[in-house]
């Protein structure tokens, strides 16, 4: 088991929730982003596909990118009276599959947070419209 799967989220602001998880995600470690998510949590990804683990988008990644991070530039919090929305803003970075290097894609993911889990992810990014860029279709 990864160190990031043995954190413990409670005491953490649901910011820092968001933000562990997206590291774990990252690495990818998608068990140890688990830890971070409610059984059962939605993740909305890009272009609708919906999964219900952390592998889903991991998986994902993997037939878009040879390797993706994100640069979170920064976190807006929404508190409601039983859950928190969490928006992580910033660009995306790597390597398309084909090597060619990439950087300054925006994405923003949205997050709800209950009782110190995440249980809903919405994931938008400009992946798509580079693609057919790169394809030579104007987006």
């Amino acid at each position: 088991m990864s160190v990031a799967a043995k954190a413990e989220p409670k005491g953490m602001s649901d910011a820092e929730v968001v933000e562990a998880y997206l590291t774990a995600s990252m690495i990818p470690d998608p068990e140890a982003a688990a830890a971070y998510m409610k059984p059962g949590t939605v993740i909305t990804f890009t272009g609708g596909r919906e999964f219900d683990h952390p592998r889903g988008p991991t998986g994902f990644n993997a037939r878009r990118y040879r390797w993706v991070k994100k640069k979170m530039d920064r976190f807006d919090v929404c508190p409601g009276a039983d859950e928190t929305a969490v928006y992580s803003i910033g660009t995306l970075y790597g390597e398309w599959l084909d090597g060619t290097p990439f950087e300054g894609n925006r994405y923003v993911d949205r997050f709800v947070v209950r009782s110190g889990q995440i249980v809903k992810m919405d994931v938008w990014n400009d992946s798509a419209e580079r693609i057919l860029v790169q394809m030579g279709i104007e987006a």
